[in-house]
């Protein structure tokens, strides 16, 4: 072989080799994995919608499963895995059509009798399901879920494949909103008799929704990939999530400036003594948006001292909620002298507490005066438990609400846990007094009314119990006309008022981080944010 030769296919070589290692590569040879980092408000207890009840619970399953309807950007009801609805005259008969094609992430076609297993598993008494209340406007599931009737007899049903047909107890106009909620998602039923409870496992679980879970390490992230199967693939353009649970604020901004997160989008992403700081160095990432929540006081009125009506005003009338709001969570949080946020829909009352304008001074001395009457006093001080959250928040207003009640002669023992234990001590009712909150799950005056029903067993977890309140709940059910309905749940709130049946605070507002380049985030007033419709425009 000559030289020449030689050397010509050498240099051809070096040439095709540069232009191997320089020509621009497939598309799906160069793409990298487009990753979203979310700040989450804390671990969360369960994966299951059925065993699931907290909104940080819901950040993660909203984006693993569809309802038949599902959260736009807004906030808003917008169609989910149903294409379009309709409902009956008298209001009563709703019938879901769902879009043509739907699957389960591992190619299982999802079917209208997925909705109806998830609806019984929900409401079937063994399954102990925290929210079942949720249904209750569906026919016969409160008396399903009391064991009192068959699985069969709830209100639900697959008229074929492709329709869902529910039947409620009362005209029921925020079902749509409703039904985004995780506790009526449907369920894979072909997973859940393979592998019963352990089918909500990584490598297990098989969801309908936008992503599906890839992993789990507790108290360190989870996360979840994008569900290629989903009917709007297409449009989603965050190919990964990962939920870090940050319950301290300090913590969610140390990491959100050094870049580990891209968004915080739960309750606490920055201290609000830092709110300058964010504005000034942060501008534009840092938001504060008012939302439907209530943050109250929970006394447990299943034994004394708090089963005393006495008691109870006199400790509603130590707390001073225009300090609390100005002087100690200084977030734009409103004094809360109702138990319905103000701006939720379908609602015309204004229940008020009877004393929200008095001064400070006439509420501690009306305050000592029933303490006295009830048996206490300067020699007998009331002394009680106070359980709230380990948040920085929670430990703050904790302490400021210690310091009132204090003026008034009262002592109380401050005691803190992790969001998960407290909710768990709350939710058994191993408490005197507690802190709660409850961040509106569907815009309706219900929403918030019924975690006063006797009824709703491990969310009143005062033990409240009123016949006229459950009564006018009742007549509110089944009450057509808007305004009437208002007027009937308006009254119902103001005897729950008059009774002390809770002790409000504020009504909050949530602390927002968003980088620049997490697009797609709406601040809207139920804070919910589905991963689908955001996206992320990193420069290079």
């Amino acid at each position: 072989m000559n030289m020449h030769t030689r050397g010509g296919r050498f240099w051809i070589g070096l040439l095709t080799l540069c232009a191997a290692l320089y020509a621009p590569m497939s598309v799906a040879e160069s793409k990298e994995p487009v990753v979203f980092r979310r700040g989450n408000d804390s671990e969360p207890a369960s994966l299951d919608p059925h065993h699931a009840g907290t909104v940080w619970e819901n950040s993660i399953i909203g984006d693993l499963f569809l309802g038949l309807t599902t959260d736009d950007p807004q906030g808003n009801p917008v169609p989910g895995a149903a294409e379009s609805w309709s409902v009956s005259p008298d209001g009563l008969i709703w019938t879901f059509k769902l879009r043509p094609g739907l699957k389960w992430s591992d190619g299982v076609p999802l079917k209208a009798s997925d909705f109806v297993f998830g609806f019984r598993r929900l409401l079937d008494p063994k399954t102990a399901a925290k929210y079942a209340f949720i249904l209750y406007v569906v026919k016969n599931a409160e008396a399903v879920n009391g064991g009192k009737m068959p699985l069969e007899a709830i209100g639900i049903r697959a008229l074929d494949d492709q329709t869902v047909e529910i039947t409620v107890d009362g005209p029921t106009p925020f079902l749509p909103g409703l039904l985004t909620h995780f506790a009526s998602f449907p369920i894979p039923e072909h997973v859940y008799k393979k592998y019963g409870d352990d089918w909500v496992k990584p490598g297990i679980m098989v969801s309908n929704g936008a992503y599906v879970l890839a992993a789990w390490n507790a108290h360190d992230y989870v996360k979840s990939v994008k569900n290629p199967l989903f009917y709007d693939a297409g449009n989603v353009a965050i190919d990964e999530v990962f939920y870090y649970p940050l319950e301290a604020d300090t913590t969610t901004l140390a990491r959100f400036r050094a870049g580990e997160i891209d968004a915080s989008l739960g309750r606490g992403g920055f201290p609000m003594r830092q709110y300058e700081w964010v504005k000034e160095n942060l501008p534009g990432q840092g938001h504060i948006v008012a939302q439907l929540a209530i943050e109250y006081m929970v006394l447990n009125m299943r034994k004394p001292p708090f089963n005393d009506a006495r008691v109870r005003r006199a400790i509603s009338l130590c707390i001073d909620r225009k300090i609390l709001t100005e002087k100690v969570l200084l977030d734009g949080s409103l004094p809360a002298y109702a138990f319905v946020p103000p701006g939720i829909s379908n609602y015309r009352g204004e229940p008020r507490q009877a004393f929200a304008d008095w001064t400070v001074e006439k509420r501690r001395s009306e305050a000592k005066r029933l303490l006295v009457e009830a048996g206490y006093g300067p020699d007998k001080p009331l002394t009680f438990e106070y359980k709230h959250m380990a948040t920085p928040n929670g430990r703050r207003t904790a302490v400021a609400e210690a310091a009132m009640l204090k003026e008034c002669g009262v002592v109380s023992k401050l005691y803190t846990n992790e969001p998960k234990i407290h909710y768990a001590s709350v939710q058994q009712f191993d408490f005197e007094a507690a802190w709660a909150g409850w961040v509106a799950d569907y815009n309706d005056p219900q929403n918030f009314l019924f975690l006063l029903d006797s009824r709703s067993r491990a969310y009143n977890y005062g033990g409240y119990k009123n016949e006229a309140f459950d009564r006018l709940m009742d007549q509110a059910k089944v009450t057509l006309d808007i305004d009437q309905r208002a007027a009937i749940l308006a009254q119902a709130e103001q005897i729950a008022l008059d009774e002390d049946a809770m002790i409000p605070l504020d009504f909050g507002t949530n602390r927002i981080l968003v980088a620049p380049y997490v697009k797609g985030y709406v601040g809207n007033a139920v804070n919910v944010h589905r991963t689908r419709w955001m996206s992320l425009e990193r420069k290079p």
